[in-house]
């Protein structure tokens, strides 16, 4: 087999990633061989077996994918001074994500992975891993804007973070059934969610009152 340079290597594997993201979009994993993705990327059974040996490392492969993209979400939170902004800015980041509809596939891909990390325990680690990544950031904001005195310190941090990825995953699971919501008025009700994590400070109070 003649030698390919990295960047043929590189660009391979994503062609055949992407060949497995429409096939899982498509008919989800169970309904999907390796014989339809090696169909799909165009390339020979001996080339895809040369990077991914089972559809196992091909969903794995997609979920770290989706991680790395994640991550470059969450860092617009970080850069925020004020932590109530970060999780404004998380939220915006996030809505994006979600009314692309580039991202349609990924999204049907994620809810297939909800579903399959229930009986698949590699499938689970890795859902859960993705999963842990936004929450802590979240945690992290919070525990800072308690620390600053800029969030109500009687509100778990972990419960915040977990309310408000279960409410991302509602709106992916809703956009991946096809429903036609309107994603801006949602994120509307969620920053009035995030506003009232504040605390109302003492000054605030006395102009309300005048």
């Amino acid at each position: 087999m003649p030698k390919i340079s990295d960047k043929q290597r590189e660009g391979r594997r994503q062609q055949i990633l992407e060949a497995a993201l429409a096939c899982f979009a498509e008919d989800g994993f169970h309904q999907t061989g390796m014989a339809d993705i090696v169909k799909r990327s165009g390339l020979s059974h001996g080339a895809v077996y040369l990077y991914f040996q089972s559809k196992d490392d091909l969903i794995e492969a997609l979920a770290d994918d989706r991680h790395r993209r994640e991550a470059v979400l969450n860092s617009v939170a970080q850069g925020s001074g004020d932590p109530i902004d970060g999780l404004h800015a998380l939220s915006r980041a996030y809505a994006q994500w979600l009314t692309d509809p580039a991202g349609e596939a990924r999204r049907r891909v994620s809810v297939h992975g909800w579903a399959e990390a229930l009986r698949n325990r590699r499938v689970r680690t890795s859902v859960v891993e993705g999963i842990a990544m936004p929450r802590a950031l979240i945690v992290a904001l919070v525990e800072r804007g308690q620390h600053d005195g800029l969030i109500k310190p009687d509100l778990e941090a972990d419960a915040i973070a977990r309310m408000l990825v279960a409410i991302f995953q509602g709106f992916v699971l809703q956009k991946s059934w096809g429903e036609d919501f309107d994603v801006e008025a949602c994120m509307a009700a969620v920053a009035v969610v995030i506003d009232g994590f504040r605390t109302v400070r003492t000054d605030v109070r006395r102009r309300s009152r005048t």
